[in-house]
């Protein structure tokens, strides 16, 4: 005890205001100057030994209390401060340590705040679900962070952009690439704008997918990426360069608020003029519809993954060749969503994407098989929605594989319209909701928190099935 000192001037301070003692009164009990008292609790002098156990003797003082860390407060202190809104507002956790240790009621108090603030925003975000679903305009939403507001956006309206999937398929055809746009992009590149596409291993570029070196005009690759992956690489720094006046035309009618929400909606809008590259509208839509829909059977007829074909699916929505309206989603197993889109917006309202019980969740238990459900609404609305994981780019031997589930649905309307509709009409249509809190469905099983719409029916004599019961 001798050897580490400590300072603990606040928390000798809060005693003595909790006995209610000035500090010459407390001094006296301590046998010790008021002036010394006076540097104790500024943390200019440490506690010795004697004090301490003065402390204990006279003022019945807990020494576990005195010797105590506050770890745990400065744990959830960096927490609140990790928030995307308040990153890079302290330099350093030394601030946060100080707060945590010289005034732990504040830190509780800033910690009770952020979690209500959390709730409210997710209330409110409920809320704005709630009144969309019924017809209401609304300018509820929650924090909106420059990749929200491009979610926002982006998923509100029709995933098609005429100007540059029109730009697409005319530079596709200029190219010419016959069975070999790889080749014909690379070539295009060193010819045009002299920049030499080079796939380097792992331990080269270890945290990278991508890097353009300006100085040696050179265009990095991960071994670690797929073929198909390697190749919308390729494809999105060629429509940067090609397409680079129909991208910006398009970003100002988007009309971002922020530079970085910009430069989030610029890359998205590249990632798109990638696919359009890849796929060409006229050739893709045609054999879509010879081909009812079947993603597997495009990935091949393109030579593009899983996840590139379903999503080029929820871009046919040229005006007079148009495609079954598809819309996608794809998340992790841990339910964080990464991508929402729709040939004609995300329906958010009509058919939310949260439901714990959609295939898109049960995908992860079935790596690599696609599972085709029929899904009802409470409102009575249907679905077919077709679900299947997705590999992400290879993983070392001591790594664990990078793995997100992909949902491609459409209004049940245009099921017989697929390859998949046969399959979704066999059995019974799965109840689903939009989400927990805006669903009002009675015994489910799955449900994971109350709806935001009705009280809790709380009764010590009846239990329900739902670990929320509600009236």
């Amino acid at each position: 005890m001798a050897e580490n000192k400590i300072f603990a001037g606040p928390k000798v301070r809060r005693i003595r205001n909790a006995l209610g003692l000035t500090q010459t009164a407390m001094a006296e009990g301590l046998s010790i100057s008021p002036s010394y008292l006076n540097l104790i609790e500024r943390n200019q002098r440490p506690l010795t030994v004697q004090l301490l156990l003065r402390l204990a003797s006279v003022y019945k003082v807990d020494l576990d209390e005195l010797q105590g860390e506050s770890a745990g407060n400065a744990r959830q202190l960096r927490e609140v401060f990790a928030d995307p809104l308040l990153a890079g507002e302290l330099p350093g956790d030394h601030e946060l340590v100080e707060i945590a240790d010289a005034a732990p009621n504040v830190a509780s108090g800033i910690m009770k705040l952020y979690r209500a603030y959390r709730e409210q925003a997710a209330r409110l975000t409920d809320l704005a679900d709630v009144l969309a679903r019924e017809g209401h305009a609304t300018t509820l939403s929650g924090t909106l962070l420059p990749m929200d507001e491009v979610r926002d956006k982006l998923e509100s309206r029709p995933n098609y952009f005429g100007a540059i999937d029109e730009a697409a398929e005319r530079f596709h055809a200029a190219l010419a690439p016959g069975d070999d746009l790889a080749s014909a992009l690379k070539g295009w590149l060193r010819k045009e704008h002299g920049v030499v596409v080079r796939l380097l291993p792992v331990h080269t570029m270890p945290n990278l997918r991508r890097r353009f070196d300006r100085h040696s005009m050179r265009l990095f690759l991960s071994e670690r990426l797929s073929p198909f992956d390697q190749l919308r690489e390729i494809a999105m720094e060629t429509v940067q360069l090609a397409l680079q006046d129909e991208i910006f035309a398009e970003l100002d009618l988007l009309a971002f608020t922020t530079a970085e929400a910009k430069r989030i909606a610029r890359f998205e809008l590249a990632r798109y003029a990638a696919h359009a590259l890849m796929m060409p509208y006229e050739a893709f839509h045609s054999t879509a519809q010879r081909v009812r829909y079947d993603i597997d059977v495009l990935r091949s007829r393109f030579s593009v993954s899983y996840e590139q074909a379903a999503n080029r699916l929820t871009m046919l929505q040229r005006p007079g060749k148009t495609g079954v309206p598809f819309f996608m989603l794809e998340i992790d197993n841990a339910g964080h969503r990464f991508r929402r889109a729709g040939a004609q917006g995300f329906p958010q309202a009509r058919f939310g994407g949260g439901c714990p019980k959609l295939g898109v969740h049960a995908a992860f238990s079935q790596p690599g098989q696609i599972l085709v459900d029929r899904v009802e609404m409470p409102d009575g609305g249907a679905f077919l929605t077709v679900s299947r994981t997705l590999e992400g780019p290879q993983a070392a031997f001591a790594e664990r594989v990078r793995r997100t589930a992909l949902l491609v649905g459409c209004d049940a309307a245009h099921a017989e319209e697929t390859v998949y509709g046969e399959a979704a009409g066999r059995g019974d249509a799965i109840a689903v909701g939009a989400a927990c809190r805006l669903c009002e469905r009675q015994g489910c099983l799955a449900r994971a928190e109350p709806p935001v719409t009705r009280p809790l029916g709380l009764d010590e004599m009846v239990a329900g099935l739902s670990l929320f019961d509600f009236q």
